[in-house]
């Protein structure tokens, strides 16, 4: 992760904050790192486009662009959005009346006044990459996902490609990387920010290492720029584009979009103060669907998250775990003759297990591919659904069952109530396993009080319920971790 750091919008916002744009990226840098580290996210490497080891490699990137003949100086008219850091076509505006009362044109997308803008600078030769670019989305189907983006790629591409602006006048925009040997032209923002995803791993010396195994995720709103313009750069400059650019929408409030002027902005601090880490997290990636807005209010984070994490997920926990039902505090046997294999066709049940009992271990057993594939395909919000149905239908089990109604003096009913809370603990074991990345602290919680070590928590090693496949067990027998409260607190309706 990182901060892209030139442009004009820092130097006039540093300008109108009566400070440097140094200082002020500094600033702005500190608070984007401390948000990440607030809600969990770890990154390898934290990349400014302020460094030195990053202007080096811009300015070398530069050259390859240069020395491959894609590059030339022209002159160049248009509407320029600053916050935005683009040209617009009139396609791409609208007219509206600014705070004065007086008509101007914004961006059709944004809201953002343009400025009509006319200077001389380089020129990209994009137009040239047109057939490339339709032939490497064609190779690759999955280069960008999910397919309406793709789709989208495609027909810009249909469209009419004009050559790209990659440079603006130095005594208009001082802050961002010299053009080299021409000291008039500071190089686009744009094209110095793409270049990150380059300098962070070697470029030019040992990127070979990583690139082109690199998948970018990012915002719908900047898809042309990833998708056009950095690969057609790369091309240019010999390079292969990324594997996989992953595109995601964006969250409206109760079906706004969220604007400053409208007051609706979302702050990510107060939402981790509210609902905790794990509680923020895991609402934006079970309702966050990549390939189209979502609509965030509180009292739907309160009501999901009540459902499916304090309820659900905690509720069932608590019940197989507690002292009444479980006085030893230990990970039950499993009994093969009060829940014998059988034929996963002829499931009807047999002895005291029922066909249902059948049906919730073959979902389970099949659930960590399941995640894996969709965690795969980024598509975590249907991952998540999938354990959210599974934690359901264990819930289920152990209610049919009510294995607090057994008598525990009766060899056999307590060997069948050893493996109904066996098959309950073993299917929150997985639970707990596959929901790590997204709730870190819980799924860690969970884990522990499963008597779940440190270097049994991986997918690779992921066994559901061994002891049906008549095979050994490690966590049988084993005294269950300490109880430390409730897994997630049920919110209160702000």
């Amino acid at each position: 992760s990182g901060t892209d750091e030139h442009g004009l919008k820092i130097q006039q916002a540093a300008a109108a904050a009566g400070t440097s744009p140094p200082e002020l990226c500094e600033r702005i840098s500190g608070l984007f790192r401390q948000a990440l580290t607030q809600v969990g996210v770890a990154f390898t490497d934290f990349t400014r486009t302020s460094e030195p080891r990053h202007q080096r490699a811009v300015q070398h990137f530069w050259g390859a662009l240069s020395d491959g003949g894609v590059l030339y100086k022209g002159s160049y008219e248009g509407w320029y959005c600053t916050p935005e850091e683009c040209f617009l076509t009139e396609s791409q505006l609208t007219e509206r009346k600014d705070a004065q009362g007086r008509p101007c044109k914004v961006s059709l997308e944004t809201g953002h006044e343009v400025h009509w803008t006319k200077e001389e600078n380089y020129m990209f030769k994009l137009s040239a990459f047109r057939d490339p670019l339709q032939d490497w989305l064609r190779d690759n189907p999955r280069a960008i996902s999910p397919n309406p983006f793709y789709q989208r790629v495609l027909r810009w591409l249909d469209e009419d490609l004009p050559d790209l602006s990659v440079s603006r006048e130095r005594s208009r925009l001082q802050w961002g990387i010299p053009v080299p040997s021409d000291p008039t032209q500071t190089i686009y923002v744009w094209v110095d920010a793409l270049v990150n995803y380059l300098s962070v791993v070697g470029y030019p010396e040992s990127h070979g290492a990583w690139w082109p195994a690199a998948h970018h995720v990012v915002g719908k709103d900047i898809l042309k720029f990833h998708a056009l313009y950095w690969p057609a750069l790369l091309l240019a400059a010999g390079l292969a584009p990324p594997e996989r650019i992953l595109v995601h929408s964006h969250w409206t409030v109760h079906g706004q979009k969220m604007s400053k002027s409208l007051g609706n902005v979302v702050d990510p601090a107060m939402c981790v103060g509210q609902y905790g880490v794990d509680g923020f997290r895991y609402f934006l990636l079970r309702q966050g669907v990549p390939e189209r807005d979502c609509d965030y209010y509180d009292e739907k984070v309160v009501k999901l998250l009540n459902s499916e994490l304090a309820d659900a997920l905690g509720g069932l926990l608590n019940r197989s775990t507690a002292p009444t039902i479980n006085p030893s505090n230990t990970y039950p046997c499993f009994s093969e003759p009060c829940f014998p294999k059988v034929d996963s066709s002829k499931a009807k049940g047999t002895g005291r297990a029922s066909a249902e009992d059948y049906e919730l271990v073959a979902a389970v057993a099949s659930l960590p591919a399941q995640v894996d594939s969709y965690f795969e395909s980024f598509q975590i919000y249907k991952a998540l659904e999938c354990i959210a149905q599974c934690v359901r239908q264990t819930n289920g089990f152990f209610q049919r069952h009510k294995p607090w109604k057994l008598e525990r003096k009766d060899a056999a009913e307590q060997l069948w109530l050893d493996t109904i809370l066996h098959i309950t603990l073993e299917c929150l074991r997985v639970y707990g396993t596959l929901l790590q990345p997204v709730v870190p602290h819980l799924a860690d919680k969970l884990l522990s009080r499963l008597a779940v070590g440190p270097g049994e928590r991986s997918l690779s090693s992921l066994t559901f319920l061994a002891r049906y496949d008549g095979k050994l067990c490690p966590f049988e027998g084993r005294q269950l971790g300490p109880d430390t409260g409730v897994l997630f607190p049920r919110l209160e309706k702000s």
